[in-house]
């Protein structure tokens, strides 16, 4: 993925001044399973793409880091633009296994994908959003 102020707008950019830090990563753990790749944030943590294009979908599956040793609570979120919420999980528990997402980008320009700790301890946790994948044409 590009960054905001790097790609030439045509392609999925982050924007890096209105994101929290992000972990691009390969072979990452929730609940035990093993994914091939993901990103990772840390509790909270709020993350914007612009689309730049057409895109119809955005999949992944999310819960807390194998990393966070059992420690911890977050909601996950999908959002189209700046306000309107597409998605939204339940608690998710360190240790639980991931839970899938699916959602329509029809008529988005851009989506925030936000970690919301669930508790004190959720401050600690590290979110995935594993085998993530936005489909545009």
């Amino acid at each position: 993925m590009e960054y905001a102020g790097v790609g030439d707008g045509t392609k999925l950019e982050l924007r890096l001044v209105e994101s929290s830090p992000l972990w691009q990563r390969e072979e990452l753990s929730i609940g035990g399973r093993r994914y091939a790749h993901g990103a990772t944030v840390h509790a909270p943590a709020s993350v914007t793409i612009d689309l730049n294009r057409t895109c119809t979908t955005y999949e992944a599956h999310v819960g807390l880091d194998d990393l966070t040793q059992r420690v911890g609570a977050a909601r996950f979120a999908v959002y189209g633009g700046a306000t309107r919420p597409l998605w939204r999980s339940g608690i998710v528990r360190a240790g639980q296994p991931a839970v899938p997402v699916r959602v329509s980008l029809a008529g988005q320009e851009s989506i925030r994908l936000v970690v919301e700790p669930h508790s004190v301890f959720g401050r600690v946790a590290l979110g995935d959003w594993a085998q993530s994948r936005i489909g545009c044409r």
